[in-house]
């Protein structure tokens, strides 16, 4: 939780200030705002928010609808609803417009954390990786792009979870060797450029070509060039 960085929106400023102080004590990088739109100020200028404590019912855009705009904007940011209403039918609601979790109020701040750590755990161990259209189901070990299946040997999927998972940066040799074959030091062979390649045949056949060489680094999966 060393990098969590919290937007609290909530119109009641004691548990506003409650929560924010509470995280705060336990260093993590807090912001508060009383509606939607200073909440959407906030996160169009921070985009390093990581996790958003929304309450549902405020003055001007509630919750629900301050949150269906954020998700047709394409943020995804992790989101717990803060609301003092019990009833199933909203819950569900919530959870289906994007919220990631609920919380009732009035709630120990010790539960609200513990959620909190919840979210953000699921959030580091995503069920599914995605970068462009290529998708990576890791339970089932299912590996599509353009909505065709792709079939992968053991190897060629650890390789390709790897660099998926750095997120674009670039993922040295000597890691990938490690990480996929166990070898501490380098063979001196190709392995891990044959390897390579048969994943370009399977997954760059479409457009655009994701894998990319970065010359005497490594290599890396996105759609542009690294920088």
């Amino acid at each position: 939780m060393e990098k969590l960085q919290v937007l609290v929106v909530d119109d009641d400023t004691s548990l506003r200030k409650f929560v924010k102080a509470g995280l705060e004590d336990l260093g993590i990088s807090t912001v508060a705002a009383a509606n939607a739109d200073e909440a959407e100020v906030i996160l169009e200028s921070n985009p390093s928010i990581n996790l958003m404590l929304l309450d549902v019912m405020m003055p001007g855009r509630n919750g629900w609808e301050f949150l269906e705009q954020v998700r047709a904007s394409g943020n995804k940011v992790p989101v717990i609803f803060l609301t003092a209403r019990q009833e199933v039918g909203e819950r569900v609601k919530g959870l289906k417009i994007g919220a990631d979790d609920y919380m009732i109020k009035p709630f120990e701040f010790q539960e609200l954390l513990a959620r909190i750590e919840a979210v953000t755990r699921r959030q580091a161990n995503p069920a599914q990786l995605v970068v462009s259209d290529l998708k990576i189901d890791i339970a089932e070990r299912i590996v599509q792009r353009g909505g065709e299946s792709i079939a992968t040997t053991d190897q060629e999927f650890r390789l390709l979870r790897l660099l998926v998972e750095a997120g674009g940066e670039v993922i040295e040799r000597s890691k990938l060797l490690k990480k996929v074959w166990d070898l501490d030091f380098d063979p001196g062979t190709n392995v891990l450029e044959v390897q390579i390649a048969r994943l370009r045949r399977k997954i760059d056949c479409f457009d655009p070509p994701l894998i990319q060489t970065v010359t005497g680094r490594g290599y890396r999966i996105g759609e542009k060039p690294a920088k």
